[in-house]
């Protein structure tokens, strides 16, 4: 199960360079608006110590990390619900997303233009929710004429429905994404339905110069996007991409003199699976070590579906050690000699990091 996650902003803030980093791509990374028309996608490992110590206490023949998908999407533009810049067809690849990287400039460099002609980070993320706004009230507007029609019938759902679509239509007008705390989950499930840009869960990136964290264009996008309650990080992107070419040792070094103890990257990919509610399972075997991606809440038998779907359909058991278990005995056999292998039915809610033995009649 790969999610996929797209990186939005406007031309020139670092997307397709920071998609570079995160894929190992050559795509351009050009200094001009539109560098990128059609998506670019690549899959990225995600970054997960746990697999390299159960990777050294099990010594498998092959490791398989779990992955997420990245789409590096074109910048948006003022007008762009409207056409300008192409805006229609990459607001459509917005749509096919689960979630949203939104880079954000919060670097000065002469040799890198600005589109509006001045750093701004909060006006740069208004210009661009602006558009997702403005997108968002034209798919509600289409979809309420539809329901429109079907208001005369004097059907109930209908009419909810309608009623659901109107209240976020209003909420969009007054310059804000629908509040999804603020409906039921009947509410919530007619809304994810409409595939709003808007209610896509986002991380904000901002891309700084030199890990300059007293910058003042870092300091007044974190009291915008704290006073929105919303997620981010601070990226040096230019910088990671210098470290990216050092060997390894050399790179972990010039990270351990800038006071980080991994790559930006890495924080960054964690904190993207994070957001959409992703975690990881474990199988392990003497053949293969493999991390599988599931939602929080999924069940042992949906867990098991995951790996294939007779799983499911014929499952028994499932035969669970925790990740800190089976570290601390070893292996398999001395946590079920110690007692930790726990034997879960259907319903059991798969926890971060378990290590599952499925038992099927397959």
């Amino acid at each position: 199960m790969s999610v996929k996650c797209g990186i939005i902003g406007l031309p020139n803030v670092g997307k397709s360079t920071l998609f570079n980093l995160l894929t190992r791509a050559s795509i351009e990374a050009a200094n001009y608006p539109f560098c990128t028309i059609e998506p670019n996608t690549g899959m990225v490992t995600v970054p997960n110590p746990r697999l390299a110590v159960l990777e050294k206490l099990t010594k498998p023949q092959q490791v398989l990390p779990a992955y997420m998908q990245f789409v590096d999407i074109a910048g948006l533009v003022r007008g762009a619900s409207k056409g300008e810049g192409l805006g229609n067809q990459f607001l459509a690849h917005i749509r096919e997303t689960n979630a949203n990287i939104h880079v954000v400039r919060c670097f000065k460099d002469d040799n890198v233009s600005h589109i509006e002609g001045n750093i701004d980070p909060v006006a740069d993320i208004e210009t661009v929710e602006t558009e997702l706004c403005l997108a968002d009230m034209q798919t509600l507007e289409k979809m309420l004429i539809k329901l429109n029609k079907g208001l005369k019938t004097g059907d109930d759902l209908i009419k909810k429905q309608h009623a659901v679509l109107q209240r976020a239509l209003v909420e969009l007008g007054e310059g804000h994404p629908p509040d999804l705390a603020g409906y039921n989950s009947i509410e919530q499930v007619a809304l994810h339905a409409c595939n709003l840009l808007t209610c896509k869960p986002t991380l904000y990136v901002a891309n700084i110069d030199d890990y300059d964290l007293a910058s003042p264009y870092l300091n007044e996008l974190q009291t915008y996007l704290e006073a929105k309650h919303a997620d981010y990080l601070a990226i040096c992107v230019s910088l990671e991409a210098e470290i990216a070419e050092l060997p390894q040792e050399e790179g972990l070094a010039f990270l351990a003199d800038l006071g980080l103890e991994e790559p930006g990257l890495h924080r960054l990919i964690r904190a993207a699976y994070q957001l959409l509610g992703q975690q990881t399972f474990f199988t392990v075997g003497p053949k293969e070590l493999r991390a599988w991606t599931i939602r929080i809440g999924t069940t042992a038998q949906q867990a098991a579906g995951v790996i294939h779907t007779d799983f499911a359909n014929n499952f028994i058991r499932a035969e669970v050690i925790s990740y800190q278990d089976f570290i601390q005995c070893g292996s398999e056999q001395e946590a079920k000699q110690k007692g930790h292998m726990r034997l879960e039915g259907k319903d059991y809610i798969v926890q971060d990091s378990d290590v599952i033995y499925f038992r099927t009649n397959c």
